[in-house]
């Protein structure tokens, strides 16, 4: 290993040589930051703006500091990806705020109707017609609405709650909440349309994708695509009424 040079830089063959050792650093770290985001992110995106931190990393590490070569990577890597996304701007403030109004027009018409409004009622707590409305849950379905959208923790597959990740989760009161709030989002699911719900369980327990969810139940890949959307911002509208921090958290 090469990793504690004397001098800063190395010299083509060495660095060429650091750089491929080093590309599965950048995969396995871009992997772990692509299970938190939303399904538009593309994980070849965030593998290219990581193989640029390692090439800067490479290019500029120092052994004097006494920091091994792949710890510095690490951070160089990582803060390229999150450099990477904010240039993305993949969740604009004006998005976010477009799925916090479908919320609040969902809670607003359930509370005025005393059931469940369906998606002409939401549109019209909006003032929108149908069509338009259609457009807003287009423009919001690739965020990651809340922890709702997070994967499960093997990364593998879709999991419709996650809501807290890492060490944290074997204590005791953190097992608890997950179970409170497993138990919240089940009662919530129960509430949804039919047809909502079955997309949901289509796309989360069988893992089908929308395509293959609109071949099974006969309808259009872009309506099937605002069930999802609807209903996700319907549970998370149900849930905040209970648990507004895990439900409301957009950002």
């Amino acid at each position: 290993m090469a990793e504690r040079l004397e001098t800063a830089g190395f010299d083509a063959p060495e660095r060429q040589r650091l750089i491929l050792e080093h590309l599965p650093q950048v995969r396995l770290i871009a992997r772990r930051i692509r299970y938190r985001l939303p399904e538009s992110v593309s994980l070849e995106d965030l593998v290219s703006a990581g193989v640029v931190g390692l090439i800067a990393a490479v290019d500029q590490y120092d052994a004097v500091h006494q920091v091994k070569l792949k710890t510095y990577a690490e951070h160089r890597i990582r803060g390229a990806i999150l450099d990477n996304l904010r240039g993305l701007d993949w969740a604009p403030r004006r998005r976010r705020q477009k799925a916090k109004q479908i919320e609040f027009a969902i809670s607003r018409a359930e509370q005025r109707l005393l059931r469940i409004p369906g998606e002409e009622e939401i549109a019209a707590e909006m003032c929108l017609d149908l069509r338009e409305y259609h457009r807003w849950l287009v423009e919001v379905q690739g965020l990651n609405v809340g922890s709702l959208e997070f994967t499960r923790e093997d990364g593998e597959g879709k999991g419709l709650l996650k809501y807290l990740s890492g060490d944290r989760d074997l204590l005791p009161s953190r097992m608890l909440e997950r179970s409170q709030l497993a138990q919240l989002l089940y009662e919530a699911i129960l509430k949804i349309p039919p047809m909502e719900r079955r997309v949901l369980g289509l796309y989360y327990q069988k893992e089908l994708t929308l395509r293959e969810i609109a071949l099974v139940v006969d309808l259009h890949e872009s309506y099937i695509s605002h069930l999802k959307a609807q209903a996700i911002l319907r549970l998370r509208a149900d849930i905040g009424k209970v648990w507004p921090n895990q439900a409301g958290g957009v950002a």
